[in-house]
């Protein structure tokens, strides 16, 4: 069994939305992270991962997102505590809202970064790195 978890990568004005996340979450506590969250238990919907991704947006940083998002990427993990998480990335964009650590138990700081600062911040783990560069691939 399986844990869905759901990224966003926002790109506005050569920058990414990043979040630095809290040293309490289990899973890459203090590094840099895409906004997202897991997917929970629903009876029946549609757009189901598209709708988790909006919803963690905007619980987390106070953003909306556009409706149309791109699907980038999938992969697959598993926790410090033996989770098997899978991880779907997709690509979005900004609709409204300034973005702000609106859930401070999860998130420490928001930042813009360019894909040069994170793909060498030391706070980079590598399958954000992966992340960003796939994304980048569908902007070109």
């Amino acid at each position: 069994m399986f844990v869905v978890n759901v990224e966003g990568a926002i790109r506005e004005n050569d920058r990414w939305i990043m979040i630095e996340r809290s040293n309490k979450e289990e899973h890459a506590g203090g590094l840099l992270s895409l906004v997202g969250g897991k997917v929970e238990t629903i009876d029946h919907s549609s757009n189901v991962l598209e709708n988790t991704l909006r919803r963690e947006i905007f619980e987390e940083i106070g953003i909306q997102i556009k409706r149309k998002m791109k699907y980038i990427r999938s992969t697959s993990f598993v926790t410090e505590s033996g989770i098997n998480v899978v991880d779907i990335v997709f690509l979005c964009e900004h609709e409204s809202g300034k973005a702000f650590a609106k859930c401070p138990d999860e998130i420490e700081n928001v930042c813009w970064l360019t894909t040069e600062e994170i793909l060498s911040h030391s706070l980079s783990p590598i399958f954000l790195k992966e992340s960003i560069q796939a994304a980048e691939t569908f902007l070109e």
